[in-house]
């Protein structure tokens, strides 16, 4: 998969993995702008959403190349060919950091086995901003990404959720959140739950309460689009 590293003719070019906003177009940071304005290539989860984003920054004439979940380990080899060769490549998903639940993993893996500088440009991340906001511990956390459909492997995502002592976070689309709070309540229904929905637009909503008090709050809630869902239980609490 990966061009072997005796094909390098020169220095390598850096892979710069560029975090993008996850709802407002001010959080991207001066320095992600600059990276953007002079980048060679950009690999992006979307050509349509990142050709946007460089319209709104008045950017044009950089070449796109999509990377997403189902074509990524195919890109991978002309992607390194590229950086091997001496120029940049830039990698961007449709909202915040890429690789956190987003494709680029195994680009970044590859450059780094072949040696190919990898710098992080960061910014936006749903996770961290839910975190910082929801009013649960921080000290102790654990990002689990999007939770399974089948019922055995989600309960054991849940537990491992649940586990007493730490903050938990994960994102779901908001037309799975009643379901799984169902399966919470039965699990622990006097844990902490945040529900981010919307972080920095418009109509950010941050719902906090245990699992029982949730569960009446999302009857009323539009279940479009995705959210950001924390998960605390305490030290002194024990399963049922």
């Amino acid at each position: 998969m990966a061009a072997p590293l005796t094909s390098r003719r020169g220095p390598a070019g850096v892979l710069h993995v560029v975090a993008t906003p996850i709802g407002n177009l001010g959080d991207l940071t001066l320095r992600a702008t600059e990276i953007l304005r002079t980048a060679q290539l950009i690999a992006c989860e979307d050509t349509r959403r990142t050709r946007a984003l460089l319209a709104h920054l008045g950017i044009s004439g950089v070449r796109l190349v999509s990377l997403f979940e189902h074509n990524e380990e195919r890109r991978i080899a002309s992607l390194l060919e590229t950086l091997l060769g001496g120029s940049g490549v830039c990698l961007v998903s449709d909202a915040g950091t890429p690789t956190i639940s987003d494709p680029g993993y195994r680009l970044v893996s590859a450059c780094a086995a072949q040696g190919i500088p990898v710098v992080p440009i960061p910014g936006p991340c749903a996770a961290v901003a839910a975190l910082s906001a929801s009013g649960l511990p921080t000290d102790r956390f654990l990002f689990l990404g999007f939770p399974p459909h089948r019922k055995g492997r989600l309960d054991a995502f849940l537990a491992e959720a649940l586990e007493p002592g730490r903050t938990a976070i994960l994102y779901a689309p908001l037309r799975r959140v009643p379901a799984l709070l169902e399966r919470l309540a039965t699990l622990a229904p006097d844990a902490r739950v945040v529900i981010a929905r919307e972080l920095t637009k418009v109509h950010e909503e941050l719902l906090r309460g245990t699992v029982r008090e949730l569960l009446d709050g999302v009857e009323h809630m539009t279940l479009k689009g995705e959210c950001t869902l924390l998960v605390h239980r305490g030290k002194e609490e024990s399963p049922p």
